[in-house]
Parts: C-alpha cells; sequence; structure tokens
C-alpha cells in the first residue's frame, strides 16, 4: 500500500526495492533537465509513474517554473524580468548540485556576504563623503592642543574679528563669556547660566550700537544706484538667514534681497510693502569699546624663543590683541592693519581673462576715477595688486625678473593698458617669489624647505607632474580648443592655493581667483572685520576662492600651520578638514555662495548613489540669468541669447557681488572682437591686438552687423560694456564717468 503522504516515493518498504545512482536525486534531476530542456507533449506521455502528477501542486517548489502562471507580463519567458526573477533560484540549485543540501546554500550565503562587504567597502572608499576604507578611521589633522585653540578664539573675539552671534563651540570650554567689542551690548549671545564648572558658549557685546539705514537714491542719480555708504558694514548673520541652501533659501530669493536692502534696484523698485526687516547693511553709532590699532611691528617684537617650530603647537606666540577700530571712527580712512587689497594670482602668459578681472574692478569699485584727484575725499579706495607667476614654482626667480616680467606686460596687448599712469594707484604687477615669500611668514620659514620635492601637494596627492605640461592655456577663437578642465597644467592652481594664505596672512585683504568678476562694490565687505571665505556649491564645505583673512591673525596662524603638519596641503577640502576637527569653522564665516558663486547652485548637481539618477538644484526657480552649465556664459544657448543685449550688466545676477566662471581659460570672452578694444588712448594696444589674432580664424555666425556675432553672449556683453566705459562712452554702474 503506497503511503498517502510520499505520493511519488512511496512508503519505506517500497522505496527500499528502488536502486539510484549517486549524484543528486531523481527529482531533482528532472526539475534541472526541466529547466534546460523544455518537455514537449510526448516527453509528458512518456513519464511513466509521475504521470498523474498535476504540475500545479508544484507552485510552491523552489525547483519548479511554471510557464503557465498567472504573474505580471513582466516575468513572462523570454523577458528580462523572467530571467532575473530566475537567477536565485537558479544560483541556489547550481550550489546544491555542485556542493550538497548544506554546504550549498552555506557557501552561497557566504559569497553573498563577501560580495555585499566589497560593495560596501568600495562605495565607503569612493562614493562616500568620509572617502576611506570602513574600519579605518582617518588620519586626525588637529595640531593643537585645546588649550591653544581656546587661545586662538580669544585673541580673534577680543580683537573685534567676531562680528557675529553664532554660539562657540562648547569644545573650546570657555568658562567665563569673552568680551567682543564687535558686537553691540544688546547682540549678546546669551543661553541659561552654566552651573559652576560649566562652558558658556555666548560672548558680551561690548561694542557700538548698530544702525540699520535705508538705503535711498538721490534724485540727480535716477537710473543708477547710490554707492554705499562710507564705512558701512554688511551683517553677514542676516545675509546667512535669507540666503543658506541648507535651509531651503533660494538665490533668486537671496539676490533680491541684496538689491532691496543697498538700493540696487531704486529707480525700479516693483515692492511697494514695509522692508525695513529686510536691511541687511549697518553704520555704527557711540564709541563703544574700541582701542587703538596696535603697532605694525607687534609681530616682529615676538621673543626669537617663540619663533621656533618645536615651540608653535606647545607655547603659541601670538602677538597683542588687534583691538577693534572701526572704519568712521579713525583719522585715516584706511587702517593700517587691514589694508584694501584685492589680491589674484596669474601664470602664463597674460590673456583675456585677467583682463576682464581688473576691467570689472575698475568698473564697480569706488576708486575715484571720475574725479580729477581721488585723494581728494576721504576714502578708503581698494587696491588690486596681481602676483605673476614666471615660472613652475618660482622658487629662485632670476635677478632680472622683475624687469623681464614688466617688458613682457608692456609688449601684451592684453596688460598693457593696465600699465597707464592713470591706474598707478589702483593696480599693481607684483612678481611673485616663492622663497622670498615664504621665509617672510614666520609660521613658515624654518620648516618649508624640510618638504623638498612634496613642497605641491593636493588632497593628499603630489603635483610634481604637472611641472611637464605648458604653462598657460592657448584660446580657440574658432571653438576647437583642445584643452579641458582635465588636461591644462593645474600646477599653478595647487601653487595657488598656498600664495592665497600667505598673501592674506602677511598682507591682509582678500584673494580672489582671476576666474571671477566684480559685480558691485565692496565696502560694506570690507566693514564686516571678521574673516571668510563661500560655500563650495551644495557640499558642507569651502572654496577658498575668495578669502579674507586678517593680517597676522591668530587664525592665519592656525591655518598655516596646521596645513605645514600635513603635508604643507592647502587645497579647499583639506582646509575644511583643518577648520572643522579643530572646531575653528565659525571664524572663518562661510558665506553662501549666491554672493560670489550665482551660478553654481543651477549649473551643479549630485548623485546620492553611482547608479541612481542626477538631482539638480534650484532649477524650479532658477537666478537671472539660467545658466544650466558654465560654458552658458561663453556660449549662451540660442533660446536665452536675446536676453544679454537687452538686458546688459544690470541684468546679470544683480545683487551679488562676484561671478565665478570656473577655469573656462581657453574660451574667448568675444572672438569677434578679441583685442582690448579701448578707443584712441590706446590704439598702439588695439593694433597689437590685431596682429596677434591675424592668423587665427574665428568661427562665429554673422548676423545684421557685419563681421560680429548675430547674437552676443553673455561674456561679450561684459567685455564690451567695460570697455566702453573706458573709452568714455557711459558711465560705470554707479552714474560715474571716468576722468583722463
Amino acid at each position: 500500500m503506497v503511503s498517502q503522504s510520499s505520493p511519488i516515493l512511496g512508503n519505506s518498504a517500497a522505496s527500499a526495492h528502488l536502486h539510484f545512482p549517486s549524484g543528486p536525486s531523481p527529482r531533482l534531476r528532472a526539475s534541472r533537465a526541466g529547466m534546460l530542456f523544455p518537455r514537449t507533449s510526448s516527453q509528458d506521455a512518456s513519464r511513466g509513474r509521475y504521470s498523474h502528477i498535476n504540475a500545479d501542486s508544484l507552485n510552491g517548489d523552489p525547483f519548479h517554473h511554471s510557464s503557465s502562471s498567472s504573474s505580471s507580463s513582466l516575468f513572462r519567458p523570454g523577458t528580462r524580468m523572467a530571467v532575473l526573477a530566475a537567477a536565485p533560484a537558479g544560483l541556489y540549485k547550481a550550489s546544491v548540485t555542485r556542493f550538497g543540501r548544506r554546504r550549498g546554500p552555506a557557501l552561497l550565503c557566504f559569497c553573498c556576504l563577501v560580495l555585499f562587504l566589497t560593495s560596501f567597502a568600495f562605495h565607503s572608499r569612493f562614493v562616500s563623503k568620509a572617502r576611506r576604507w570602513p574600519g579605518m578611521r582617518g588620519t586626525s589633522t588637529v595640531v593643537f592642543g585645546t588649550e591653544q585653540l581656546r587661545k586662538i578664539w580669544e585673541w580673534e573675539i577680543l580683537s573685534g574679528h567676531y562680528p557675529s552671534t553664532r554660539p562657540i563651540p562648547v569644545e573650546m570650554g570657555f568658562a567665563s563669556p569673552p568680551n567682543n567689542p564687535a558686537l553691540p551690548p544688546n547682540a549678546a549671545f546669551k543661553v541659561p547660566e552654566a552651573a559652576d564648572g560649566g562652558v558658556v558658549t555666548y560672548t558680551i557685546g561690548t561694542g557700538a550700537k548698530r544702525i540699520y539705514p535705508e538705503v535711498k537714491l538721490r534724485q540727480q542719480d535716477f537710473g543708477h544706484p547710490p554707492r554705499p555708504i562710507p564705512g558701512s558694514i554688511l551683517d553677514l548673520d542676516i545675509i546667512f538667514e535669507n540666503c543658506d541652501f541648507s535651509s531651503g533659501k533660494y538665490v533668486r530669493d537671496c539676490h533680491e534681497m541684496l538689491r532691496l536692502g543697498a538700493g540696487l534696484d531704486s529707480h525700479t523698485r516693483l515692492r511697494r510693502e514695509d522692508l525695513e526687516y529686510l536691511r541687511y547693511i549697518y553704520v555704527l553709532d557711540g564709541e563703544g569699546d574700541h582701542l587703538q590699532a596696535r603697532d605694525d611691528n607687534a609681530t616682529a617684537s615676538l621673543p626669537p624663543s617663540k619663533r621656533a617650530s618645536e615651540d608653535w603647537e606647545r607655547d603659541l606666540p601670538l602677538p597683542p590683541h588687534s583691538q577693534y577700530n572701526p572704519t568712521n571712527r579713525q583719522s585715516s580712512p584706511c587702517p593700517e592693519d587691514d589694508p584694501r587689497i584685492f589680491h589674484m594670482f596669474w601664470a602664463g602668459p597674460f590673456t583675456d581673462k585677467p583682463y576682464m578681472a581688473m576691467m570689472a574692478f575698475l568698473f564697480t569699485q569706488n576708486l575715484g576715477l571720475h574725479l580729477e584727484n581721488p585723494a581728494s575725499e576721504n576714502v578708503c579706495r581698494p587696491q588690486l595688486w596681481l602676483w605673476v607667476s614666471r615660472g613652475p614654482a618660482d622658487a629662485m626667480p632670476s635677478p632680472t625678473a622683475i624687469d623681464e616680467m614688466f617688458e613682457e606686460l608692456r609688449n601684451n596687448p592684453w596688460s598693457a593698458p593696465f600699465l597707464h599712469p592713470r591706474f598707478k594707484d589702483m593696480i599693481q604687477f607684483r612678481l611673485w617669489n616663492t622663497t622670498e615669500q615664504l621665509d617672510s611668514v614666520d609660521e613658515l620659514k624654518n620648516d618649508w624647505r624640510n618638504l623638498g620635492d612634496e613642497l605641491f601637494r593636493s588632497e593628499g596627492r603630489s603635483k610634481k607632474a604637472e611641472a611637464k605640461k605648458k604653462l598657460g592655456s592657448s584660446i580657440a577663437l574658432d571653438g576647437k580648443s583642445s584643452e579641458s578642465h582635465e588636461s591644462y597644467n593645474k600646477l599653478p592652481v595647487v601653487l595657488s592655493d598656498l600664495v592665497r594664505f600667505v598673501l592674506c596672512h602677511r598682507f591682509g585683504g582678500v584673494y580672489l581667483d582671476v576666474d571671477m568678476l566684480f559685480l558691485r562694490d565692496w565696502e560694506e565687505l570690507w566693514g564686516w572685520s571678521g574673516s571668510f571665505s563661500y560655500r563650495w556649491s551644495h557640499e558642507d564645505r569651502y572654496n577658498t576662492a575668495v578669502l579674507r583673512l586678517r593680517r597676522g591673525s591668530a587664525l592665519g596662524t592656525f591655518l598655516l600651520r596646521t596645513a605645514l603638519k600635513n603635508g604643507f596641503d592647502f587645497h579647499p577640502t583639506m582646509m575644511s578638514r583643518y577648520l572643522r576637527e579643530s572646531n575653528m569653522e565659525k571664524l572663518l564665516y562661510r558665506v553662501p555662495d549666491a554672493l560670489f558663486d550665482p551660478g553654481w547652485l543651477s549649473t551643479d548637481h549630485r548623485k546620492k548613489h553611482w547608479w541612481s539618477s542626477p538631482e539638480y538644484f534650484q532649477r524650479d526657480r532658477p537666478p537671472q540669468p539660467f545658466f544650466t552649465d558654465f560654458d552658458n556664459f561663453f556660449n549662451t544657448p540660442s533660446d536665452a541669447s536675446a536676453a544679454p543685449s537687452v538686458v546688459g550688466f544690470d541684468g546679470f545676477f544683480r545683487g551679488a557681488y562676484l561671478y565665478h566662471y570656473h577655469n573656462e581659460w581657453w574660451k574667448p570672452f568675444d572672438a569677434a572682437r578679441f583685442w582690448p578694444d579701448l578707443g584712441p588712448r590706446f590704439v598702439e594696444v588695439e593694433k597689437m591686438g590685431r596682429a596677434a589674432i591675424a592668423d587665427k580664424p574665428a568661427a562665429f555666425t554673422e548676423g545684421i552687423v557685419r563681421n560680429d556675432k548675430r547674437d552676443l553672449d553673455w561674456a561679450t556683453v561684459l567685455k564690451r560694456t567695460f570697455e566702453a566705459y573706458l573709452r568714455g562712452e557711459r558711465p560705470n554702474m554707479y552714474g560715474e564717468w571716468i576722468r583722463w
């Protein structure tokens, strides 16, 4: 009698008379054969004792796959989904067939675990933000102990370099709140009193009262915005509240606030509501707790024993506090310990890129070019210092290097105009000498030579191989340049990462990359007494393309010494690590990129996983103009190319302080007129420029104007706007006409 519980094999007695060869069971072999060789009706008729079994009874069998299943059409035989769905069962069967019922599944689970851990490890190393193998703790970049870091914080606050209400990090362990001369008494950031031995995170404001005035337009200047109030100050805390990408703020809304608060659109204002709460520019009232600026020789008078490299991290030497003294409380308009210098760095032959940076400087900044004698007004005039690199590292320039530099500048059409006597107090060309500069900084001079060939590192990697590449970029007027972001020489970029921190610490001022254009007066930014850089698009780190440091500051000492002890790596990613791991981020204010890089968010994207679709930012409400790629600045798409020549400079990211076009060195600003077009006063320069491109064909679509582009790109419109100002054909953005 056959057992009902085993219709296939019968009872144990019956099955004892059956003989099976070694290997898998008949059921398993039949199932595998059914998958490899589908049965026909004749095969079904010849199944013998198994012909009475209904195939539907095997639907729950992991080895059985019925083609007559009622599942979705996605799993029909022959589809990709059907193949994928069958893969796990196939792997399972193969493991059982090859290694048996116990060892096969165990080995399969082990392989799956190894695959998962391997994928996780590679994701952690190459995709995640940590960028390191799991289980391996990254090397700490911290150089100074907590006591020394607290000393740096205290020095910066007492020097008036912390005009912010943001709390001090708890890790600094302040037992009592320090006095803050850069904050008014009612602006102290206070929290409930801590118990005895507790930590405070606020400062006590001892400075002057802040007044936030309404910036109005004088009737006689209708059509142009007013110059900022001399001595006015930008409140970065208010800017951050209205422009921070992390809190969901849009660049478009930020720019409108920047325009309304500064009166940039007073002559075209359409908003009628009370906008007092959007005022972000203030002036100081009352004396407050302001003392005299420190002596220039304070740093030089440090005891020699404090300068030894082995003592810096254990007993940090700092100069006397640079006591806060606002500009409108001084007899001199420019403080000696806080000069208004814009530093830029350039390597290779002069092109239209530094030319445009300096033209934008002349068009926007308060230089007094509309006055016969700019010094007649008690106003602090900024300067632009362009540091010229003439070699791969500029370690040992020749004795005649300065003369050779100026000879090259005079014979280059893009640099020659700025040697005109009218600009001698505004623009200076300076030779970069790596040896001289590093030997002039106490924090570096005794140690930098020990680095040898590892002097130039970026993100932990040496960049010596870049020295073999050509210095500078060739501009192709026909748009067929062979250069790209991957191929151009990056050694000057690595060197510039070092240059900005050395120059700002030694001379003070602001460093700007050459691929940036001024869009408005910086008066209020100069008034902010703290240090700042700006945010790297959507990422939580710095982009030091803009860097403001106070001369000889404790923060500068911290940054230089920390970089020195971490392989002399000044890349923005590493500088972000130094500040974050030592709890110093709030001393270097991370300004929203809407102020300095307004097109970055709409051109950038991120991918949460390598297989996921890119996520774009703020394209639902982009700023004006709307760029999806940095190339749109030089090659504006045809469906948007009517705007540049119609709205002009006033419609280009109005409200932002700078525009950053990110390294497009090989693309011309104006392919149709690729020379300095500055009129009769610079006719010889124009001849040089035309001669330089005589054998370079330009490719552009000609329109109704002969020998000119049909549609003018944004880059072309800005170049021709700046040049028209120097030719005397139009005023600058503030309605001022140049006087020669």
